[in-house]
C-alpha cells in the first residue's frame, strides 16, 4: 500500500509560479512511476504529466508543455511538479498518482494509488 501527500497548491496570479509535492509512503518509491492529474470544476480528471519510476523518462499534456516540469527525488520519496507561467485555466485540484509499474502512462487507470488532491486556483 502507498499513500500519497501532495502540497504546494494555493492562490497565485496569472503568469505566477507553484510547485507542488508529492510525498510517498513505502521503501520501493524508484519502482513506482509517478503521474500527476487536475480536474477543473464541471469537467473530468485530466492528465498534467508522469515520470518513470528511474526519473529518465517523462511525459506532459500539451497544453503544459514548456511551462511544467515534473521530477522526482527518491531519497526523498518525493515527487515534484513546477509549474511556471500559470494561466486561469491552470485552476484545478491537482492530484499525484502512483503506479506499481516503475513505466509511466498517460492514463488515470494506470495508477492504483492517489493522493487527497491539492487546489491551485490561478487568477486573471
Amino acid at each position: 500500500q502507498v499513500q500519497l501527500v501532495e502540497s504546494g497548491g494555493g492562490f497565485v496570479q496569472a503568469g505566477g509560479s507553484l510547485r507542488l509535492s508529492c510525498a510517498a509512503s513505502g521503501r520501493t518509491f524508484s519502482s513506482y512511476a509517478m503521474g500527476w492529474f487536475r480536474q477543473a470544476p464541471g469537467k473530468e480528471r485530466e492528465f498534467v504529466a508522469a515520470i518513470s519510476g528511474s526519473g529518465r523518462s517523462r511525459n506532459y499534456a500539451d497544453s503544459v508543455t514548456g511551462r511544467f516540469t515534473i521530477s522526482r527525488d527518491n531519497a526523498k520519496n518525493t515527487a515534484y511538479l513546477q509549474m511556471n507561467s500559470l494561466k486561469p485555466e491552470d485552476t484545478a485540484v491537482f492530484y499525484c498518482a502512483a503506479s506499481s509499474s516503475s513505466t509511466l502512462s498517460r492514463y488515470a487507470t494506470w495508477y492504483a494509488y492517489w493522493g487527497q488532491g491539492t487546489q491551485v486556483t490561478v487568477s486573471s
